[in-house]
C-alpha cells in the first residue's frame, strides 16, 4: 500500500498533469486523453499515469507516441510547480483495468437480464 504522501503527490501530480496537456502541449498528434489514475513509487521516483483516449476506444500508435513525449516534455514543469526536489520519471501507459470493468458491468448486466426473464418464466407456469 502506498504511503500517504504518496498517494498525495500523485493525485497532484494527475491535476497538473491534466492541466498542462490541455493548455501547453501543442502536438497535433495529441488528441484529448483522460487521465483515469496516476500511482507514485513509494519513493517517489516513479509515477505510472494510467490514460484512456477521450470517448473511448483503443487508441492509434502515434497517440501513444504523443502521451509519451508530452510527459517527458512535462516532467520538469510538474516537478517544479509542485516543488518537488526530483520530479518523478512518468511512464504512461493505456489504461487496461477499464476495459475489464466495463467486460464485468456487461457480464453483470447480462446476468440480471437472464435472472429477470427467468423469474417471469416461473411466475406464468
Amino acid at each position: 500500500m502506498p504511503s500517504h504522501r504518496a498517494q498525495r503527490v500523485a493525485e497532484m501530480i494527475h491535476r497538473e498533469l491534466a492541466q498542462r496537456l490541455r493548455t501547453e502541449v501543442k502536438d497535433p498528434e495529441l488528441t484529448p486523453i483522460s487521465i483515469t489514475r496516476v500511482e507514485v513509487s513509494g519513493d517517489l521516483s516513479r509515477a505510472m499515469v494510467y490514460w484512456l483516449p477521450l470517448g473511448g476506444g483503443t487508441p492509434a500508435p502515434s497517440l501513444v507516441d504523443a502521451v509519451g513525449r508530452a510527459a517527458r516534455t512535462l516532467r520538469g514543469r510538474i516537478g517544479r510547480a509542485l516543488r518537488l526536489r526530483h520530479a518523478p520519471e512518468l511512464r504512461c501507459e493505456v489504461d487496461q483495468q477499464h476495459d475489464a470493468a466495463v467486460d464485468v458491468l456487461m457480464t453483470l448486466r447480462k446476468l440480471e437480464q437472464e435472472r429477470v426473464a427467468r423469474g417471469t418464466e416461473d411466475v406464468e407456469t
